[in-house]
């Protein structure tokens, strides 16, 4: 048994304050802590002074935490490896457990999931030694008396009993010989009714252990006669689908095959958060078409004018044209024609281009994000929508603020969405302030979007941005929009801060990080 005191846990984080943090919390609860600002010290560190635990964010310049992870356990397989999330990083948090993390925690960091983490690490990293010091023990020596036997079978016992892993093995028969207590949870049957009576294959579709065999004797997964991380389904007491990944092993005796040893871990619980993620995903979408269909009936609008225009145009030039003579005057005014056509028909193409853009359903992309264009796309899809509501626009000059590093059609939504939040706050028309700001040495950029409308009672101002929650009446929104917002602003490791008074307006404050201190791999 390790004290407490004996155990080493290494930090891994790019940001100072939250390693300081991290440290403080754990030294006062008694661990002995080793930092490191990037993931390449990191894996130096673990190297030298070998702690049994390490905590690593997965968002890190150079060597990220998904390959940390990836080099300490190939370089020792028994450290527990915890990574540390943020907001929408749910696919590498599933990664990393994939990758045999013993957890993960998300940002900000809570001192009670942090130690509950701890505690699951300890517990596996016993766990996997005993079982290391048990092997080495076998291996060192011969058991000369029935006494030692007895207690290695016991021991040996309690170890597949207690594991966090379901254990199945069985003889070349296909008859299971060990059953331990968590596959008998995960697959609903107990050890009597299953060890000697029943065949492996029995958990298993057809299609399932044919594959299974196949890749067992293969040399994909982690060699020939092993499987390493091997994902499949197993059949439960209720004929359910059951999510594992599955690492197995031939057992040989003298050169022949004595039997196969199989150690599944339960992924119900990662494919759960793999689902969060999906319906994440989808709910963003949803809220964009929204945002989408409030647009397009004001862009129609907008695009109306200008086309009604071209066609006056094109009918008098072709009226004219039917006369047979040209004069040079005419020749002039036809030039003036189709210089506003062309204005025209440009002016609406870019109207169309931009909506279309804003709709598209894109995977994420970071990049730097140019402020200006960022800010003059939002105006010329909002405009008309402005107009009609009797709403005056004011810009401050964005051209000299620095690019920032994100998602140029995240960052659009957000402003969208504030802008129409403006707009139904202002129904009989007001200014609307629209800013970009940046202070030398401070290493964000303030986007500003700012009503002089009905604003927000104080009571509401704390739950404002749940979602589904809504000040608005029936029928007039479903409260997704400011979640909405903070959930990419949060993803892009920015701030946002909401400000209003009854009757005098709200003003909202997003704060992103410039384009290398926010940059990430």
């Amino acid at each position: 048994m390790i004290n407490k005191k004996d155990w080493k846990v290494l930090v891994i984080d790019d940001e100072e304050g939250i390693r300081r943090v991290l440290s403080i919390f754990l030294e006062d609860e008694g661990y002995r802590v080793l930092t490191a600002q990037d993931g390449k010290t990191g894996i130096r560190i673990c190297r030298k002074e070998s702690p049994q635990i390490v905590i690593t964010d997965i968002r890190m310049p150079g060597i990220d935490g998904i390959e940390v992870l990836e080099k300490i356990k190939k370089n020792d397989p028994q450290k527990e490896v915890i990574v540390v999330t943020a907001f929408g990083e749910i696919k590498l948090a599933v990664r990393a457990l994939q990758l045999d993390a013993s957890d993960f925690i998300t940002k900000p960091i809570d001192n009670d999931a942090l130690l509950v983490a701890l505690e699951r690490a300890k517990n596996r990293y016993t766990t996997r030694k005993k079982v290391q010091d048990y092997t080495t023990l076998i291996e060192e020596r011969w058991m000369n008396t029935a006494e030692e036997l007895a207690r290695t079978f016991d021991f040996q016992n309690n170890l597949i009993e207690s594991s966090i892993d379901g254990i199945m093995a069985w003889g070349t028969d296909g008859r299971v010989i060990i059953f331990n207590k968590a596959i008998q949870d995960m697959l609903g049957c107990s050890k009597a009714a299953v060890i000697g009576k029943m065949s492996f294959d029995c958990f298993f579709s057809k299609r399932a252990i044919e594959k299974f065999k196949k890749e067992l004797y293969s040399e994909t997964f982690g060699g020939e006669n092993r499987l390493f991380l091997f994902e499949t389904n197993l059949i439960s007491r209720g004929q359910k689908k059951l999510p594992v990944q599955l690492s197995a092993r031939v057992l040989f005796e003298e050169n022949k095959e004595i039997g196969v040893v199989g150690f599944f871990r339960d992924l119900r619980e990662v494919r759960k958060l793999e689902q969060q993620f999906s319906d994440q995903t989808q709910l963003l979408h949803q809220d964009k078409m929204i945002s989408l269909g409030r647009l397009a009936a004001s862009v129609v609008h907008e695009i109306n004018n200008p086309l009604a225009g071209i066609l006056n145009y094109i009918r008098l030039m072709i009226k004219i044209i039917k006369r047979d003579t040209l004069k040079p005057e005419e020749t002039e005014r036809f030039q003036r024609y189709l210089d506003l056509i062309e204005s025209e028909t440009t002016r609406c193409s870019k109207i169309v281009s931009n909506l279309l853009a804003f709709s598209r359903k894109s995977e994420i992309r970071f990049a730097k994000i140019d402020m200006a264009d960022l800010l003059q796309r939002c105006i010329m899809l909002s405009q008309h929508k402005l107009t009609l509501h009797n709403i005056r626009i004011k810009t401050d000059d964005a051209h000299c603020a620095p690019p920032i590093w994100g998602d140029f059609n995240q960052i659009q939504q957000c402003i969208i969405n504030l802008i129409f939040n403006a707009i139904d706050a202002m129904p009989d028309g007001g200014t609307l302030t629209l800013g970009c700001s940046f202070e030398v040495g401070k290493g964000y950029v303030q986007i500003q979007v700012k009503d002089t409308g009905c604003g927000i009672a104080r009571e509401d101002i704390p739950y404002i941005f749940d979602r589904f929650y809504t000040t608005k009446s029936e029928g007039k929104g479903i409260g997704l929009g400011l979640s909405t917002v903070q959930g990419i602003i949060d993803r892009h490791k920015g701030t946002i801060d909401l400000k209003s008074e009854p009757g005098k307006g709200t003003a909202v404050t997003i704060r992103l990080p410039m384009g290398e201190m926010g940059q990430r791999p």
